[in-house]
């Protein structure tokens, strides 16, 4: 058994990617740091849960030290052409975690809070999600710190087509291969892939997936994370024996992922009690009509004034008891604070890393069924893969056999990691990062360290 003081010592003896165990860890020896990353709690957080793995697993080291840190990131400023005639500028991120399993694949986001760290973060966890579903892809994100609603829709265009542009040396569709995230849409992917396409000299609608289908976008793409979520849902809820009709749900977000769920639960009879978006929250105990709260947003009105629930405070929505939670947001909103008070017994994450490493401990000694962000979410990425397969084939599918393939592997992937969670006495999370990492691993060892 190697001693604490020899696992800080680096084994400089052997230079191929398979160290041995008494090779140092990332994080227990100086390295070469990246602060820009290293700053951001939420590239931290994924850090802190890829280390978690590490000692779980035995992982090796020296695929460790490489998985710790993206593969590529590049900054860019994107200066355009205001409505007004001024020119502003502003700052896009595209992350490449991985490589190794074949072109990287992630989400372009739109927000003012985007930063390097967050995009890192998001491209880590892309990869242990396209592990998980045993996609030929390596994570990437991408972003710009921008608020698109302040944007008309000829500056958004001119936003997306220059970000295109700046970012056309590190993506193609065997390269890296863009989708819609927060902020975005199948419009974006629209102008991304006309954009790649002229400059290339020909039509490649595999350069984006999420896009129109008149363009080979793929029928069930828009509602696949949510229905991904479903699927994992109504396992779990079949796990702990509790009858769908009599279940309640709470859920966060509006958007396209939280809205889906919201609709699919309640056509299987599950109640939804409250629901908030980016303008409010709302609660109604005996039920929202979600094809009526649906019908008030897309009438452009805010969804905190709808009439037939009351007003509640964003931070409300997460504490309010019910059957099932969904966070269908942003990162990091389930933290040691609010923890305790969580009030659920399935709590389902649609939206990326929105419980935090102290908040998992606490929720750990509760009877809080936890279908982590990685499998919960990964519809999305999954019926992505569907999309580019069909556009290079040229072959399309029914909206039948997509939805029909999104279940199969949805359902494969739950039981994969329940099984291993029980078997290895894994919290959910754990067992799924773990299969995540371990295929990622698995090919870098196989492919050995060039040169």
């Amino acid at each position: 058994m190697a001693t604490e003081q020899q696992k800080r010592t680096p084994n400089t003896s052997r230079p191929s990617d398979k160290g041995s165990r008494s090779a140092s860890r990332p994080n227990d020896r100086p390295h070469n740091p990246i602060p820009v990353f290293e700053n951001s709690p939420t590239f931290q957080m994924a850090c802190q849960q890829l280390n978690m793995v590490a000692e779980s697993i035995d992982l090796d080291a020296g695929v460790h030290e490489r998985l710790s840190k993206p593969k590529r990131a590049m900054v860019v400023s994107i200066p355009i052409r205001m409505d007004a005639g001024h020119t502003e500028s502003f700052i896009g991120y595209r992350v490449q975690h991985s490589l190794t399993s074949g072109p990287s694949k992630g989400g372009l986001r739109y927000h003012p809070a985007v930063d390097l760290g967050e995009v890192a973060a998001l491209a880590m966890w892309m990869s242990w999600k396209c592990g998980i579903m045993n996609l030929p892809f390596g994570g990437a994100k991408g972003g710009i710190s921008v608020d698109p609603a302040r944007l008309s829709r000829g500056e958004l265009e001119r936003l997306t087509r220059r970000f295109t542009e700046e970012v056309l040396a590190i993506i193609g569709p065997r390269q890296d291969v863009m989708a819609p995230d927060l902020g975005t849409d199948e419009q974006t992917m629209a102008w991304i892939m006309d954009t790649y396409s002229m400059k290339v000299g020909y039509a490649c609608p595999e350069i984006v997936t999420g896009k129109p289908v008149e363009l080979g976008g793929c029928v069930g793409r828009r509602e696949a994370t949510g229905n991904g979520v479903i699927y994992c849902v109504m396992e779990a809820l079949a796990e702990l024996d509790l009858n769908v009709n009599e279940a309640t749900a709470v859920v966060q977000g509006f958007g396209n992922v939280g809205s889906v769920v919201c609709q699919e639960l309640a056509d299987r009879g599950v109640r939804i009690i409250a629901v908030s978006d980016r303008t409010g929250a709302i609660r109604n105990a005996r039920g929202i009509d979600i094809a009526a709260l649906t019908r008030h947003v897309n009438a452009g009105k805010q969804l905190c004034d709808y009439p037939e629930a009351e007003r509640i405070s964003g931070a409300e929505i997460l504490t309010t008891p019910c059957t099932i939670l969904v966070p269908a947001a942003l990162e990091r909103v389930i933290t040691a604070e609010n923890a305790p008070k969580i009030r659920c017994r399935v709590l389902a994450e649609a939206a990326n890393g929105p419980t935090t490493p102290e908040a998992d401990v606490i929720l750990s000694n509760s009877d809080v069924f936890i279908i982590p962000d990685v499998l919960c979410n990964a519809g999305g990425v999954t019926v992505s893969y569907f999309e580019w397969v069909q556009d290079i084939q040229q072959f399309l599918w029914s909206e039948e056999q997509v939805n029909e393939k999104l279940h199969e592997l949805m359902l494969k992937a739950f039981h994969q990691v329940r099984s291993l969670a029980k078997e290895r006495n894994f919290s959910m999370r754990l067992a799924a990062l773990s299969l995540g990492v371990q295929k990622v691993a698995k090919e870098k060892l196989r492919r050995g360290l060039y040169p």
